[in-house]
Order: structure tokens, then C-alpha cells, then sequence
């Protein structure tokens, strides 16, 4: 999916002075600093494209040698591209499937998943819809199951009003897809299929916003983007509602849709000075650019376990 990162950037408040020490220090006789050049690709989740693109924006301003292209087919496209060796790493919103883990096994390609932040999927409404402040995961999962025919508000819950339900929701490369269907519908890519789907979050939020019964979902961050033309709907799992938030997703009180949004480096690539440098500042600025970037930043044993994790895969 594409998405606009006007927020996101406005946000960037990391020094160039703190890339270039990640990057090696700006020394003519290391592979860092002013003196680092190569190519660094990465592909994915357009969920986690604001992240990795704000860590590009910083290694190449400190590094005019370095040129890191970030794309966001969806989390699926870009593991196949991933696996067929074509990028150093992949931006993911869900965990890698068994299948995508094999392919990169059969192309001689390891990796390690690196949790970067936390996100709260987000359901969201029509600005004029006054009523579905709270939905429970069993409507959920009425209104979007394979087999689902709801096609009215009132069909959802019966004091709701005669409205006609209009569905808009990420497409099914995207690993937000697979992520909800997963934990609303039990399964990963069960979804009634006719909904308005679409790789480009702003055609979401572009549907709903102009339907008075529109509904969707996509990443909070999106949401806290466009909070003036939506509403953001609370979810009740069984303990009553809950909106998304930076607090809930990292207390786990707003369950099931809090969610760990990942990069997955290739330890080849990673023997590539530029590609080194550009993950050692990635990773040892993380708290930084999640914040900058509007996400949810990790909390200490979430951060020790991501240091670990790129340490044992880049052997630094």
C-alpha cells in the first residue's frame, strides 16, 4: 500500500550528527561517514515504510554516497522479492509465513526478525457516524466474514440506524490484511471479498470519509494523520471498550489488534558496509524514529530483545 508521510517527516527530529556517528564517524579511513557508498533496498509493509524511510532520509543526508531506495508493495510482495534475493531486507507488519520462510531458505538467504515498534490496527468510521463508537470483535467478525451478507448498519446491531454499510480495507498483499483477518475471522486471508480494496491507504480513508457508513481499517499512525476527517472505533474483546493508543497497545489492554511491526535484514546484505551502517543506526536510533514517525515506540525488554536479535544476526 502507499501512503503519505507528511506527518511522519514534519516529525523527524534526529541529528545528522547522530547518523554519522552510527554510521562510522565521518573518518576518511573507515567505510563510514561521508566516505560510505553503495546501494541499500528495502521493500514491504507500507505500515512500516515511515519508519525505514526516515532512518534513509538521515544516512543519506549524512552520507551523499549512499543511496537507500525504500518501496512499499505489501508485506507479501515484498518477501517474495525479498526471498528471490532482490532486496537487503523487508519492512513487515505480520510475521513471516512458513512458506516465505522456505523460499529464502531454498534461495540460501538468512535473516532474523527484528521487532522496530508497536501498532495499534485501527478500525474507523465515517465523521457523521455517531453510533459505532465501540464494536465487539463478534461484530467484527459478523460484518466481515467469508460469508458475511451485512450490507446495513442495523444488520450489525439492531438499534443501529438504517444505514448502508460500505466497506474499504487494505488488499490482500498487505500484511494488515492478513494480521486482521487472522485475529477477527480465525484465519489468515478470510475476508468477504466484496469490499473496496486498495494498496493505497488514502483510497481508505478517502472511502470512508466520504460515506457516511463507511467503515475500514489500516495502522493507527494513518489514522492519527487523518483523525480530522475519521473517527477511530473502540474495540471490546470481551473487557469492555478500548481505543487504540500508545497506552494500550503497550499495556495490552487493547487486544487483539495491538501488533509488533518488524524489518527483516539479510545477513548477506548485511556484509555490505553500507547496508551495515545504515541497520546500526536504524537499530540504535529505533526509539527515536518510532517516535518521530508517530508510532509506538518499545518498551525496555522489547528493545534488549532487538538489540540482541541484530547483534547475533550481523555478528556486531
Amino acid at each position: 500500500m502507499t501512503r503519505t508521510r507528511t506527518a511522519a517527516t514534519a516529525a523527524l527530529a534526529i541529528s545528522s550528527a547522530l547518523v554519522l556517528a552510527a554510521c562510522g564517524g565521518g573518518s576518511s579511513t573507515d567505510s563510514g561517514g561521508s566516505d560510505l557508498t553503495g546501494a541499500v533496498r528495502v521493500d514491504g509493509s507500507s505500515t512500516v515504510y515511515p519508519l525505514t524511510a526516515l532512518a534513509a532520509e538521515d544516512v543519506m543526508a549524512a552520507n551523499p554516497g549512499v543511496q537507500v531506495t525504500v518501496a512499499a508493495s505489501g508485506t507479501g510482495g515484498g518477501f517474495e522479492k525479498f526471498c528471490r534475493g532482490e532486496t537487503d531486507a523487508n519492512d513487515a507488519s505480520r510475521a513471516i509465513k512458513d512458506e516465505e520462510a522456505a523460499n529464502c531458505a531454498a534461495a540460501g538467504i538468512d535473516f532474523a526478525q527484528l521487532t522496530v515498534a508497536t501498532d495499534a490496527l485501527t478500525v474507523v468510521v465515517n465523521k457523521e457516524n455517531t453510533w459505532a463508537t465501540c464494536l465487539t470483535v463478534e461484530e467484527l467478525a459478523k460484518i466481515w466474514a467469508p460469508d458475511s451478507t451485512v450490507a446495513n448498519w442495523n444488520e450489525v446491531r439492531a438499534d443501529f440506524p438504517d444505514e448502508p454499510l460500505k466497506l474499504f480495507g487494505p488488499g490482500t498483499d498487505s500484511g494488515t490484511f492478513d494480521y486482521f483477518t487472522d485475529e477477527i475471522n480465525g484465519e489468515e486471508g478470510a475476508s468477504r471479498a466484496d469490499y473496496t480494496p486498495s494498496e493505497d491507504d488514502n483510497v481508505i480513508v478517502q472511502g470512508v470519509s466520504g460515506s457516511k457508513g463507511g467503515l475500514g481499517y489500516f495502522g493507527f499512525t494513518y489514522f492519527e494523520e487523518n483523525a480530522d476527517k475519521l473517527n477511530a472505533v473502540e474495540i471490546d474483546s470481551g473487557a469492555g471498550c478500548v481505543a487504540p493508543s500508545v497506552e494500550s497497545a503497550q499495556d495490552g489492554t487493547y487486544t487483539p489488534l495491538a501488533r509488533p511491526l518488524f524489518v527483516y535484514p539479510s545477513k548477506q546484505a548485511l556484509a555490505q558496509p553500507q547496508v551495515k551502517a545504515f541497520f546500526d543506526y536504524y537499530i540504535a536510533n529505533d526509539a527515536a524514529i518510532a517516535e518521530a514517525a508517530l508510532f509506538i515506540p518499545l518498551n525496555e525488554e522489547q528493545r534488549a530483545q532487538l538489540e540482541a536479535d541484530y547483534a547475533a544476526l550481523s555478528g556486531s
